[in-house]
């Protein structure tokens, strides 16, 4: 796809069904582009690592936004790393590899931290970041761009991701303290009941 290789192991394709089933159509479309941007982008760079691992991380990324996974307070991030903790532990997969997988996943929204990491967790930061916000979207030559979006279109991406983020919000709100979606349901929801990262400073229980 666009000259990358996606992986064909048995644990990729089931991966990505397993995605597939959970996810809507756009959410699946977008873990895929996650995927193909991220890889585009560590190609370009000629970085070396496991196409396998990286695809399951990013196939799996997201799980945490879907309500089948979601726990009451867990970070989405947390939620969808435990499941995919869950899915391949069912297959027995290595528990080092499964780490690296957990590892992506709950760092894959904070890339000033995933970026320093092993590559595999890199990719999926900057991959999903990519398509999420167009971070180094110049960075994709324009022909594989458009081959990689005819292949898995956006579908209103944007406006289901702000749905998403907005149901996090207002299902489990503490999970957003100190969290970047925490601005988004301060700026849609009346009365939103966390704390800024200010408050809590000054709400510390100390005399100075």
């Amino acid at each position: 796809m666009a000259g990358i290789r996606i992986p064909g192991s048995r644990l990729a394709r089931e991966a990505a069904e397993f995605a597939r089933e959970a996810s809507s159509e756009t959410l699946f479309n977008h873990v895929m582009r996650s995927y193909l941007f991220g890889c585009a982008l560590l190609d370009r760079r000629s970085v070396s690592y496991d196409r396998e691992l990286a695809f399951v991380a990013a196939v799996l990324h997201d799980l945490g936004l879907v309500e089948a996974h979601r726990t009451p307070a867990e970070r989405f991030e947390v939620d969808g790393a435990d499941a995919a903790r869950r899915f391949l532990a069912e297959r027995r997969v290595p528990a080092e590899r499964v780490d690296v997988v957990w590892d992506a996943i709950t760092l894959h929204t904070s890339t000033g931290i995933a970026t320093r990491k092993r590559p595999e967790i890199a990719m999926v930061s900057l991959g999903s970041g990519l398509d999420f916000s167009g971070n180094d979207l110049q960075q994709i030559p324009s022909g594989m761009r458009e081959e990689i979006l005819a292949a898995f279109p956006r579908k209103g991406f944007k406006q289901d991701a702000l749905s998403s983020i907005l149901s996090l919000c207002r299902t489990k709100p503490l999970s957003t303290l100190m969290h970047p979606f925490a601005e988004v349901g301060r700026r849609h929801i009346p009365g939103y009941p966390v704390p800024t990262v200010e408050d809590l400073l000054l709400g510390a229980p100390f005399a100075d």
